[in-house]
């Protein structure tokens, strides 16, 4: 029999009456021959929970206990939607992450998926199982320890399950009905895309779009597992949500196919450091060290032997970053006059696989932000991205004009 994947994601599950739901979408795969394998997050709201739980206990937690409580909620959700399934006459039972198993590395809260066997789903399938029901985001170490992928990480179960099991397909339910070219609740003129290139999906999921998790998007790729991006909310479709497929599977892309945003940014500058060889691996170095994500980097013109360095970072990794070049400035490693933090900045960004083929992409984007009397602060660009950083107050006015500019609402 093919297979099928299917995950649902928290809002999906969050009560009984959702459950079943979700399990009657279920029960039409099976009925047209498929093998499924559900992955389920938690129930809306429950990870949440002990997160917080943990935090009150000790902000410096065990990482290793920190992954055995939160892992639980989807623990809960699994066993619950075999019940209902079951209750339907499908022949189904829930499966843990160690009974896959599962096989993870040791980085717990961040674990990556190594291995899934499939012997142990596929023997149960062979007896007459048609549902396995799989706790998404969770796995078993080396060790035998639980660990959990991070947040997000039922879409990364959910696509490394359908690589390992040669899915035919990996159908990701969740509370929006696709991907649309920027955020609806920005603009009004958002329009929902039948199929968007592995490429520009991931660069949308990493640059901010929520959609999908940016690891679940690189293994897609990776594996070239053809996912669906659906909404459980709405009746079933054979056409309905998002497919993210190879770019070739595609007739045709738009040289810009989205524009996405991410709010929560900082831009940092180190004024009068030392022009020689060898000081960004001394600045950037410290900083992967401390797990501060950087993004855009901007070196200025050196003027007698000292130059200024930019980079971006989330906002809430500015004072790691901070103490993390203080340090190395006490130590001696690096030497700057001053460390500037601005924490009022947004991205915003085009992404667009035609732009490999197209020019003007960039010159458009920036005389469209300055009819808005838009100024931008750092600027990156990539094959088929081009980013930018402004002031925040700014973004949805960029957002929206850049959307407009692109006319993106059209087909």
């Amino acid at each position: 029999m093919p297979v099928l994947v299917m995950k649902f994601g928290g809002t999906s599950v969050a009560n009984i009456d959702r459950i079943r739901r979700a399990a009657k979408r279920v029960g039409v795969e099976v009925a047209k021959g498929y093998d499924v394998i559900v992955i389920v997050s938690a129930m809306a709201g429950k990870t949440n929970e002990m997160v917080g739980w943990v935090g009150e206990i000790s902000p410096l937690y065990d990482a290793r206990e920190y992954d055995a409580v939160v892992s639980s909620g989807e623990n809960v959700t699994a066993g619950l939607m075999a019940l209902v399934l079951q209750e339907m006459d499908v022949p189904a039972r829930s499966w843990q992450g160690w009974q896959v198993p599962v096989k993870t590395t040791s980085a717990h809260s961040s674990a990556r998926i190594e291995e899934i066997p499939t012997d142990n789903i596929m023997q149960k399938f062979g007896e007459g199982m048609k549902v396995a029901v799989v706790a998404g985001f969770q796995g078993i170490s080396p060790e035998g320890r639980l660990t959990t992928l991070g947040r997000g990480g039922s879409d990364t179960t959910a696509v490394a399950f359908a690589a390992a099991f040669g899915a035919e397909r990996c159908d990701i339910y969740t509370d929006v009905d696709g991907v649309y070219t920027t955020d609806p609740r920005i603009s009004s003129n958002a329009r929902k895309l039948d199929r968007i290139a592995f490429e520009e999906m991931l660069e949308l999921a990493s640059l901010g779009a929520k959609v999908l998790q940016t690891r679940s998007v690189e293994l897609a790729m990776r594996y070239n597992v053809k996912l669906r991006v659906l909404s459980s909310f709405e009746e079933m479709d054979d056409n309905a949500g998002t497919l993210v497929c190879a770019e070739e599977d595609i007739m045709e892309s738009k040289v810009v196919n989205g524009i996405a945003y991410s709010r929560d940014e900082a831009k940092m500058t180190l004024i009068s450091v030392a022009d020689r060889p060898g000081i960004a691996a001394a600045i950037f170095g410290p900083l992967a060290e401390a797990g501060v994500n950087v993004d855009m980097i901007i070196q200025n013109i050196a003027e007698e032997g000292r130059t200024d360095m930019t980079f971006s970072c989330p906002v809430d990794q500015v004072l790691r970053a901070e103490k993390a070049l203080n340090a190395a400035k006490e130590s001696g490693a690096i030497n700057f006059h001053d460390l500037v933090a601005d924490k009022n900045v947004a991205k915003v960004s085009a992404v667009g696989i035609g732009m490999r083929s197209q020019s003007g992409v960039a010159a458009k984007m920036f005389k469209t932000l300055s009819d808005e009397g838009i100024n931008i602060k750092v600027i990156a660009t990539s094959e088929i991205k081009i980013s930018v950083l402004i002031d925040r107050k700014y973004m949805e006015l960029a957002v929206q004009a850049l959307h407009d500019a692109f006319e993106l609402e059209k087909a």
